[in-house]
């Protein structure tokens, strides 16, 4: 019997010295296997690639630990968690919240951000102050989220009569789209998730802010050793927020999520007056060497750069026309910020990608669609057109493009797509920027007896040009 517990005792500590924990499966695997949520806040496929806050943030651990990225993308909370419950990912980074239950399932890293809670309603209707106010409101949220837990919380504690309805096969834009629609007075959702998507929906506001600040974190595979992987997570955020980079970051991902808006009439109009001069001889010459409308360039410009040649964003594009490096190289730019060359690569670019379109889309549709596919890639443009043709619209028309673009940042629909997320608004308001600059610039440079310019837009001249004529370029 002695013998027999012995060999026991040794089959079981040879067990556990042969057991690998995370980070050595990691290293000799060279994959880093992350789940996520696919949503604007976390993951989606954007303009250079895949992208999004936590894309980004996984992106940092993999080069940190010398090993390839491999993010599976999932569509609801239940869904991220079932893949690091059955260890088909080595974490889930997916704007989670550290919860008591989750902790209790999950090995989790430091905090990484805070987020608030808030309770958003349609304008016009019933405005609760708090949540003793809710009465018989009918209120959803996402089922198995912190949110969903809070409400138990005061359920069970102080408040036995509150009521709400979780949505298991859902996202934060379905919570918005029920109350958008009047399926739902209310939705409970993080304060992040509704400022990035609220330009969708302007008839949605804030009823209150929640109050409590909660702690978002990644999670780890149970029930395995996972020490190692775990410090190597929270060394990266602590060197991230020492550095500052972690900020840098979040800016970068949401720092801009309410600012799609036009740039003033007034802006543009000072700007035609004291920067377009510098810029002007040049980009009518580049213009000419790639037949183009020189003034449709320098729209372009404007609402790429502000005419600005050192030009940096959050993103890494630089330069006059605000080039990825993948672009420059394709385009044979050497130095982004050199004027010359960002102007005629963005000019070689943009007609590559209108020279590529089909040949039955006309004019000036095509210019419009060309000018999507610059701002969010050709593949999201393909994307696009079909889901205007299955929604009934025309896919050669701007008129139904544009219509039917936002409705890539919608869940129900950018799920049936081939490329999935895109921020279709924002290629909408891009677009249209750019007309209007365009047709601002053909108002001017036309005789003083001649009308507003032919293009067919939905624009129109800002209050401060009308009547006056601007001094010929």
């Amino acid at each position: 019997m002695r013998s027999y517990l012995a060999l026991l005792l040794f089959a079981l500590l040879l067990a556990g010295c042969q057991q690998r924990d995370s980070l050595r499966d990691i290293l000799d695997g060279g994959e880093l296997v992350v789940v996520s949520r696919s949503s604007p806040t976390t993951f989606y496929l954007g303009r250079e690639g895949p992208t999004g806050f936590e894309y980004d943030l996984a992106q940092l651990l993999a080069e940190d630990l010398g090993v390839e990225l491999r993010l599976e993308p999932a569509f609801t909370l239940t869904e991220v968690l079932s893949h690091l419950e059955r260890r088909e990912a080595h974490l889930a980074a997916a704007g989670l919240s550290l919860t008591a239950e989750r902790a209790a399932r999950f090995h989790h890293s430091v905090p990484y951000a805070e987020i608030s809670t808030q309770v958003i309603y349609r304008t016009g209707q019933r405005r609760p102050a708090d949540m003793d106010d809710l009465g018989d409101l009918r209120l959803v949220v996402l089922a198995g989220s912190s949110h969903e837990q809070t409400l138990e919380r005061l359920q069970a504690s102080t408040q036995p009569g509150l009521r709400w309805q979780s949505l298991a096969e859902a996202d934060s834009t379905e919570l918005l789209e029920r109350v958008e629609n009047g399926e739902a007075e209310l939705a409970m959702l993080d304060a992040n998730e509704f400022r990035i998507q609220q330009a969708l929906y302007p008839r949605l506001a804030v009823a209150f802010d929640l109050g409590e600040i909660q702690e978002m974190v990644w999670y780890m595979a149970p029930g395995e050793p996972g020490a190692a992987l775990q410090a190597r997570v929270n060394d990266l955020f602590q060197r991230l927020r020492e550095e500052g980079r972690l900020e840098l970051l979040k800016d970068r991902h949401f720092g801009h999520a309410s600012a799609l808006s036009r740039i003033g009439s007034h802006t543009f109009a000072r700007s035609i007056r004291t920067q377009l001069p510098e810029w002007r001889g040049m980009i009518r010459q580049v213009a000419a060497e790639y037949q183009l409308d020189w003034r449709l360039l320098a729209a372009i410009a404007y609402q790429e750069s502000h005419w600005d040649p050192e030009a940096t964003s959050p993103t890494g594009v630089r330069g006059m026309m605000m080039l990825t490096t993948p672009t420059a190289e394709e385009m044979g730019v050497s130095n982004r910020t050199d004027p010359l060359q960002s102007l005629r690569g963005g000019a070689r670019y943009f007609k590559q990608l209108r020279r590529r379109l089909p040949g039955d889309i006309p004019e000036p549709d095509r210019t419009w669609m060309a000018l999507v596919a610059y701002n969010i890639g050709r593949a999201h443009l393909s994307d696009a057109r079909v889901l205007t043709e299955r929604m009934g619209g025309d896919p050669h028309r701007w008129a139904d493009l544009m219509e039917y673009l936002p409705l890539l940042q919608k869940r129900e629909y950018y799920r049936t797509t081939k490329y999935g997320f895109a921020r279709g608004l924002e290629a909408v308001n891009y677009v249209q920027n750019i007309r209007h600059y365009y047709s601002i610039l053909q108002w001017q440079d036309q005789p003083a007896e001649k009308p507003s310019p032919p293009l067919d837009t939905r624009e129109f001249l800002p209050e401060v040009l009308r009547g006056v004529r601007l001094q010929a370029l």
